[in-house]
């Protein structure tokens, strides 16, 4: 038994830190999570859909809800649309609540101790080195660790190291996003407009405004026009990549679709971002050896999952915990690493299976995707 494991985490977004603090709290000493941006240039997502598991698993780490999330409603306001005006709405219950990147990150980050983050640290390799794998950065250092956990997200260099033959695909829509100012009267619940098939307006109010997310169809060539690369070469779209075409089109498709308050809120968003929809092959499996060592996959960086699943965070923060509590049985009492390992992804390889699966039945439902082939236009 090795008691006091060298724990590497890589990715300092969401499912990186709740990884670290979970370890630090649980008695591993020796952990140390590597993010490849600066400090200056950390950013993230909006808004973050957080299931009651998830809550209790941040809840016993001392981060009260009362610093999550701003607005506690439980409403989810789903609303057809026929031409411009508001039909039928149906009303359900979210079991759990909202919050944002930003507010979860700050509340992850600034309880890890000084020094656990290493900020511009970008891993470019992983070996194995006397036996143990040695994690290596774009600027020539050299890390050893007994676990090396990737947490890097949906375009996760873990993944392509571990499990090569996985790749992303593009899903054959855009989640176009902004946050918008405050708009009257105050938005209280999670509201979902559903104007035709092939194009769906999120929005729900956090701090300081409106963050909303309009997903329409698109091709892979229109894409590269809108953002200036192909979907596979661009998965993030920043502010400064939304070309004007792109912007023109989406208050276009807003205009014509949305009611007039909605398609309001969407021009006035002058910071845009996108992401594209992409799916990839079923994990079959999360742990693997690295000599006497062993690498493992967390999140999105096991298995990116479409949004509509809201799944994304709350697979990675259950991963964790269900991580953090095999070590403890390895650190406490002894347990086999490698079997304890292999019992944690038996435990939760099915539930990441499953929403990999899930999101292109509910693309298809809503007409979003290359399989569903709704393309609206606009006069």
């Amino acid at each position: 038994m090795k008691s006091d494991l060298r724990i590497a985490v890589v990715g300092g977004s969401i499912t990186g830190p709740v990884t670290a603090l979970l370890l630090l709290r649980g008695g591993f000493d020796h952990v140390t999570v590597y993010e490849q941006m600066p400090p200056t240039r950390q950013s993230g997502g909006g808004l973050i859909s957080l299931e009651h598991s998830s809550l209790d698993i941040l809840d016993r780490l001392g981060v009260d809800q009362g610093e999550l999330v701003t607005y506690p409603s439980e409403r989810l306001v789903q609303m057809s649309v026929r031409n411009r005006v508001p039909d039928r709405a149906v009303t359900r219950v979210y079991p759990g609540r909202h919050t944002t990147w930003t507010q979860l990150h700050h509340a992850l980050t600034s309880r890890l101790p000084d020094g656990t983050v290493h900020t511009g640290h970008r891993v470019v390799g992983l070996s194995e080195d006397c036996g143990f794998p040695l994690l290596h950065f774009a600027a020539g250092q050299n890390a050893c660790a007994d676990l090396v956990v990737f947490a890097d997200g949906r375009a996760s260099l873990g993944r392509r190291i571990l499990d090569p033959d996985r790749r992303l695909r593009y899903a054959g829509y855009v989640a176009h996003r902004g946050m918008a100012p405050p708009h009257a009267p105050q938005q209280y619940d999670f509201l979902r407009l559903e104007p035709c098939p092939g194009a769906q307006l999120n929005i729900a109010p956090v701090p300081g405004g409106l963050d909303w997310t309009f997903y329409l169809n698109a091709t892979s060539s229109r894409y590269a026009q809108y953002f200036g690369a192909d979907p596979d070469q661009r998965p993030f779209v920043v502010p400064d990549q939304v070309s004007d075409l792109a912007r023109v089109d989406i208050d276009a498709h807003a205009q014509a679709l949305l009611p007039v308050q909605y398609a309001a809120i969407v021009q006035a968003t002058t910071i845009r971002m996108a992401v594209p929809v992409a799916d990839i092959d079923v994990p079959g499996q999360m742990v693997w050896p690295v000599g006497d060592g062993h690498a493992v996959l967390l999140g999105d960086a096991l298995a990116p999952v479409r949004p509509h699943t809201a799944r994304g965070a709350n697979n990675g923060i259950e991963q964790a915990a269900g991580l953090c509590a095999v070590l403890h049985q390895h650190r406490k009492y002894g347990a086999d690493l490698g079997g304890a390992l292999h019992g944690w992804q038996r435990r939760h390889l099915p539930t990441a299976q499953a929403a990999v699966r899930l999101g292109p039945a509910i693309g298809a439902k809503l007409g979003l995707g290359t399989a569903a082939n709704h393309l609206v236009g606009v006069a």
